[in-house]
């Protein structure tokens, strides 16, 4: 008999993704082996709706809002195991607070009582702060987050921690629904106009699917896995071919000579999403692995240049290049 799944954020990038791979791994699925906790049940699907499987096999969708914890009463009831792909990454403080400190303490009180064996919480390596981070390992990475919305994600990782369960850090995710990573890199060249020189940085990301196989696994998995796991690619790609595999696949001109980040952060002028893309990319965030792949019996998936390879015409759709 498959394990009873609930996972949180179904109708967004990760949570979305995490839903496919849970109907695609489950081969025995029934209607009530995978809970879906959405905000608005009656939105429509995720990515989930059109994963494998998804056409001839339905999923419990039941309403929860991290927001109001009267909402999650019963929500754990059942369940076997919690997949949190839900978070806030707005800029509104109170809202962070809210959904990702106040609502994972709920959650996570709510699990406790209905007798779940296991929780599993997708935050971020934001939580870290702003670098540089090489080769970093997590058990010798303190937490230090930079900004309010990093600091409720770091109090919602402490509630999980606190309960035995199981938190994963990704870095920068790719793939169909991202809309920060590829389409800021887009942004910072459209505005630049040329690529950067003399940066040696090294970043450490991770293709959607894999991660949600990750997630998955992390939950289904016999060994004890509690604490804090990096979950992105093995191998970290340098900022040069993060910039140039995303100019070259989208077509764009840089007609000018490659920038200092000086040169770069004064061209910007004040626009903030471009100054935060580039202060990403001046300085090292990469997360090494401490097996974490191997321990689940999931691969991480292809590389940066192969991912966005592969998810090309959904980026240009997002984008409207064409």
């Amino acid at each position: 008999m498959s394990p009873r799944i609930l996972i949180t954020g179904a109708s967004g990038f990760i949570g979305g993704h995490t839903a496919a791979a849970a109907l695609a791994t489950l081969d025995d699925a029934t209607p009530s082996s995978i809970r879906l906790m959405l905000r608005n049940p009656d939105a429509g699907a995720g990515t989930w709706g059109s994963g494998p499987g998804a056409g001839s096999r339905a999923v419990d969708v039941v309403r929860g809002d991290l927001a109001d914890p009267g909402s999650l009463r019963g929500i754990c009831d059942g369940v076997d195991v919690v997949l949190h792909c839900a978070s806030y990454i707005g800029g509104d403080e109170r809202s962070a607070v809210t959904v990702n400190d106040h609502g994972t303490r709920a959650l996570v009180a709510e699990a406790a009582r209905a007798g779940v064996g296991r929780v599993v919480y997708v935050s971020t390596a934001a939580v870290y702060g702003r670098g540089p981070f090489r080769a970093a390992l997590p058990d010798r990475l303190p937490p230090a987050p930079a900004s309010p919305t990093s600091r409720s994600r770091a109090a919602a990782e402490r509630h999980v921690l606190d309960a035995g369960g199981v938190v994963l850090r990704p870095h920068l995710v790719l793939g169909p629904g991202d809309r920060w990573v590829v389409p800021g890199l887009v942004t910072l060249l459209e505005l630049l106009s040329a690529g950067l020189k003399g940066v040696t940085a090294r970043h450490s990301v991770v293709d959607v699917r894999a991660l949600a196989r990750a997630v998955v696994a992390a939950g289904l998995s016999d060994r004890d896995l509690a604490g804090a796991h990096h979950v992105n690619h093995p191998d970290p790609v340098d900022t040069s071919e993060l910039l140039d595999t995303v100019a070259d696949l989208f077509g764009l001109r840089l007609a000018g000579a490659s920038l200092s980040v000086e040169e770069a952060r004064a061209r910007l002028g004040g626009r903030a999403r471009g100054l935060h893309h580039l202060g990403m990319l001046a300085v090292d965030h990469w997360f090494a692995g401490d097996g974490f792949w191997s321990g689940v019996g999931v691969g991480p998936g292809v590389g940066f240049a192969g991912s966005l390879a592969e998810h090309a015409g959904w980026y240009r759709g997002f984008l409207g290049r064409r």
